[in-house]
């Protein structure tokens, strides 16, 4: 049973329907056992654990980075792979980058200052942890995947007991909070 005096959040950017149907239909189709539990996103800040009593003053922080930025455009083309070190097939970014690096430092401040294990690189994950051959088919599959659309925040997400992640507030560019 999870402790209520602590919670795992995390913090991406949503990818908008039905780019984010497609993609997450396509991860539950290589089989891959979390599809159904995670929306479809490109991560700014990776599952950390938190004192509950904390979530107000990350709330403030991300409402703060959100009301000093901009709606930019992701486009996502193809396919890359962070084997052999992480078993992981991902859509790639062509256009985004960097605003997703600069979100991501700005974030990244105050209440998220901590150490991360690998260098960040927006992605979205559509295989992780599979074997070799699934992972081979989902690079191969969605090698000419495309989709483009606006930015518009970001969103803080929980991770529910049932192992569900949901999102738990929206901050949006400009405008600080919504939701």
């Amino acid at each position: 049973m999870p402790d209520p005096a602590e919670r795992t959040i995390g913090v991406a950017i949503p990818i908008p329907d039905p780019y984010g149907r497609e993609l997450q239909r396509s991860r539950e189709a290589f089989g891959d056992p979390l599809a159904p539990s995670i929306p479809t996103h490109i991560t700014l800040v990776p599952p950390l654990r938190i004192a509950s009593a904390a979530l107000e003053g990350i709330e403030e922080h991300l409402r703060a980075v959100a009301a000093r930025e901009r709606p930019f455009r992701i486009m996502l083309r193809g396919t890359g792979t962070f084997r052999p070190v992480s078993p992981v097939v991902f859509v790639a970014l062509a256009m985004g980058i960097s605003e997703c690096e600069h979100l991501e430092l700005r974030i990244r401040r105050g209440p998220f200052d901590h150490t991360l294990n690998f260098p960040y690189h927006p992605h979205v994950t559509v295989a992780h942890h599979l074997a070799d051959d699934l992972l081979d088919r989902a690079f191969k599959e969605l090698s000419e995947y495309e989709a483009d659309f606006p930015v518009w925040g970001f969103s803080l997400y929980e991770h529910g007991a049932d192992g569900v992640w949901r999102p738990r507030r929206d901050f949006t560019f400009g405008a600080g909070v919504s939701g």
